[in-house]
């Protein structure tokens, strides 16, 4: 294998594993050793790059307020956290809202309505929309933070971010989708105006669930693509997952134009195929920094 070709192989292994180079990987270990975590420098970071994934759950903790900036305050705060969550489980299993046989998404589930002070009277009440948001998003942070502690934790915040920082903007998503697609291909929204299918896309999986559940078959392929797109959710602008939603459209153009009903269309666009899940993710990146720069804490 020439030098050329081992190198090329290497590039191809490390997007897989979750970052575009070894000089961004290096940057990012120099910002993680700093003693006092600089979290504007990781979100600008974040916001450039996509995470490793080894490196994700930590940085994202941190943005996400669950660990300090404080490498020292780490453990101690990682310990309470734990308490916590011990605490809040063993209430459920009291009251016997959970058992071992409870899916591990709904554990996390009625912890976060416990904590939230929405706890049904019983666990076969029927779930609201933002408990079903809940759960997508609780399934596919499972693929990406193994640690069961973490995982509850990035969930909860991840969506208490969803709630209150980007409350305001993700009902005006729709409208910038449609702008943005319209720049990129007036005949293609054009087509779907023709359907009557812009009202009936899916923007509920696209903008509230951030596309969890979008990439059914494959989990190395949900976890690459959320893993990618979350990364500058966290770090700061839910906007991405409108170029998401404009590339997806662009990849599937030749698909939706042959598609003359709304329904057909949005049934399509909510299981996209999983083979096209890199390519999107990148694209749509370009498309973000083609019309919003490198735009850092903005929603």
């Amino acid at each position: 294998m020439t030098e050329d070709s081992q190198r090329n192989f290497r590039s191809v292994y490390y997007e897989k594993v979750g970052f575009r180079g070894v000089e961004e990987k290096k940057s990012l270990e120099i910002l993680l050793k700093d003693d006092r975590l600089d979290v504007e420098k990781l979100c600008t970071f974040s916001q450039r790059f996509p995470l490793p994934s080894m490196y994700r759950a930590l940085v994202w903790k941190v943005l996400l307020g669950i660990l300090p900036p404080h490498h020292e305050s780490h453990a101690q705060v990682m310990t309470y956290r734990k308490e916590q969550y011990s605490d809040v489980l063993h209430a459920l299993e009291v009251i016997r809202f959970i058992s071992d046989a409870t899916p591990q998404v709904e554990v996390y589930l009625h912890m976060h309505r416990l904590e939230s002070g929405k706890l049904p009277r019983s666990p076969s009440f029927p779930l609201e929309p933002e408990d079903e948001v809940f759960l997508a998003i609780a399934k596919a942070m499972e693929e990406m933070v193994e640690d069961s502690v973490d995982c509850y934790w990035v969930t909860r915040c991840f969506v208490n971010q969803l709630n209150n920082k980007y409350r305001d903007s993700l009902p005006q998503l729709p409208k910038a989708f449609e702008q943005y697609l319209n720049l990129e291909d007036s005949r293609l929204l054009s087509h779907l105006k023709t359907c009557s299918a812009v009202s009936r896309l899916p923007y509920d999986l696209w903008f509230k669930r951030c596309f969890a559940g979008c990439l059914p078959e494959s989990s190395l392929q949900r976890q690459l693509f959320s893993g990618a797109v979350w990364d500058k959710v966290v770090s700061g602008s839910c906007k991405i997952l409108v170029f998401v939603a404009v590339e997806i459209l662009l990849t599937f153009k030749i698909k939706v134009m042959a598609l003359n009903s709304a329904e057909k269309i949005t049934k399509f666009l909510e299981n996209i195929p999983q083979d096209s899940s890199d390519a999107i993710v990148s694209k749509a990146i370009d498309l973000w920094h083609k019309h919003c720069g490198t735009p850092v804490h903005s929603a």
